[in-house]
This record gives structure tokens, C-alpha cells and sequence, in this order.
């Protein structure tokens, strides 16, 4: 399938799929024509891309945990134990991002409830 197509399948813009390519996450075929052709497994790859960016992971940690993970599925495979460190890392990391999300927000709550008893 061309870019356009992949596009529209994956709901992720032609720009975004250039630029995982650029980052070495995608490596479609090109075409005689220099077209970039991307196979049924793009479609996979680009959703775990999407997962691993929206857990706030950095590209180049997904270029390493993108051949760990079995096309559709997101557990690591057997082959990549040595990721499971850095991975405990980043979840520690967004756990305190998580953390101090939720006492921003305690205190936005009782700023709200403050000024909503004082009108």
C-alpha cells in the first residue's frame, strides 16, 4: 500500500509516517518509481509507534522495542530480555509523571471548590 493509504488505514498523517521513517521506525519498499510500499505489517507497526509514543517513550528507545514486539501484540517477545530494564526505568518515570499530574490537580480542585464557596 502507498503512503496515502497507510494514512488513512492507521489515522496518522503522510508527514508523521515520513518522519518514522526518517527515525527509522517504518522501512517501506520504494517503488521503480520511488514510491514509498508499505506492507500489512506497517499497519501493526505504526499502532505500537503510536502506543509507545503516547507512553511517553523517545524514538530511539522504540526503534529498540519495535523488533521485540510480535506483529500484533503488545508484550515483549522472549528474545529482548535486556530491554526490561530500561523499560522498568521509564515506567518508573511516567509514574512520577503521573504522581505529580495528580497533585497538580488536588490542588486545582480545592482552588475550584475555595471559589465556588466564596461566591
Amino acid at each position: 500500500m502507498r503512503i496515502s493509504e497507510l494514512s488513512r488505514r492507521s489515522g496518522v498523517t503522510p508527514r508523521a509516517l515520513r518522519y518514522y521513517e526518517e527515525q527509522n521506525l517504518l522501512k517501506p519498499r520504494r517503488s521503480a518509481g520511488g514510491y514509498r510500499e508499505y506492507d500489512e505489517a506497517a499497519l501493526h507497526t505504526v499502532r505500537h509507534i503510536r502506543l509507545l509514543l503516547s507512553a511517553g517513550l523517545g524514538t530511539s528507545t522504540i526503534a529498540e522495542i519495535l523488533p521485540c514486539i510480535p506483529d500484533d501484540a503488545t508484550t515483549l517477545a522472549p528474545t529482548c530480555p535486556e530491554l526490561i530494564e530500561g523499560l522498568t526505568e521509564e515506567r518508573a518515570r511516567i509514574t512520577g509523571s503521573i504522581e505529580k499530574l495528580t497533585a497538580a490537580r488536588a490542588v486545582l480542585d480545592r482552588l475550584i471548590q475555595s471559589g465556588v464557596r466564596s461566591r
